[in-house]
């Protein structure tokens, strides 16, 4: 856990120099998947005898913080490395001190949260060395796997709506968003709680509930479903209808068939 706590506030200082030099901070967010991947693969390298749980913990973040990281990372390149616009309001309210506020508000801040997020996989990986592979896995594998591949598809179905010039300034209801507004946010919370239940057979590593419920709580009430929501809210009269007639998280089926598109900037 020390040496995790070394990785990764090194790991966030040389991010906040990065963005100081390029006026971007968004640079944060394209590092919040492999950061987990790094904690994941630093804890196995530290471990002695991870054994199979620690493997399988440590593979699992990989592939999931390789996925998310080379996604977030493409669309920064692909929207001209434009600074995200809760970063640009915060700069301008922050002036000349934004570059301060920001390492603490922003970097530092997501560093915290990044290490105790990730308290399964420390102690399921550095603990589970003579844990066996019992029942919580093959729960935790496939409620990991619809997690992993519900985000994915939601990801890439946005993705390639967004690239049609025909659909600027519409919103998209089809594929998993016409079940949920944020099924990625939904699929991300399954994928952490999946890798808890997994790690739970590790010695003591029950006592970290609190960080996937950490983590869903976030993805609802701070950074996911909520902020978006007031802003699609306030821009966007229309909103109202999609609302009514699709879930917000859990994936259900639509209260009414609406397949057009709803105007969206």
């Amino acid at each position: 856990m020390a040496i995790n706590s070394i990785v990764i506030a090194a790991s966030i200082f040389l991010l906040w120099i990065v963005s100081a030099i390029l006026k971007d901070a968004s640079i944060i967010d394209i590092f919040w998947g492999p950061g987990f991947g790094l904690i994941a693969l630093t804890t196995f390298l530290a471990t002695d005898a991870p054994g199979p749980l620690g493997l399988l913990l440590m593979a699992l973040t990989l592939l999931w913080s390789i996925r998310l990281g080379s996604h977030l990372g493409t669309r920064w390149i692909t929207h001209g490395r434009v600074e995200d616009g809760r970063y640009a309001a915060m700069r301008k309210r922050a002036g000349s001190n934004f570059i301060l506020t920001s390492f603490f508000k922003v970097f530092a801040f997501q560093g915290i949260l990044m290490w105790t997020i990730s308290l399964p996989l420390q102690f399921g990986i550095a603990l589970g060395g003579e844990t066996p592979l019992g029942f919580l896995t093959w729960i935790g594998c496939p409620l990991f796997a619809a997690g992993f591949i519900l985000e994915a598809l939601a990801d890439s179905q946005l993705r390639d709506f967004k690239s049609d010039p025909e659909n600027t300034g519409k919103t998209m209801q089809a594929g998993a968003w016409a079940w949920s507004r944020h099924p990625n946010y939904f699929g991300n919370a399954c994928l952490w709680w999946g890798l808890f239940l997994i790690a739970a057979q590790a010695p003591y590593a029950i006592w970290t509930i609190f960080s996937p419920a950490l983590m869903t709580y976030l993805l609802l009430r701070v950074s996911g479903v909520a902020l978006l929501e007031r802003r699609l809210a306030r821009s966007i009269p229309s909103y109202a209808a999609y609302q009514k007639s699709v879930n917000a998280f859990v994936p259900l089926p639509p209260k009414q068939n609406q397949h057009k598109q709803i105007e969206k900037k």
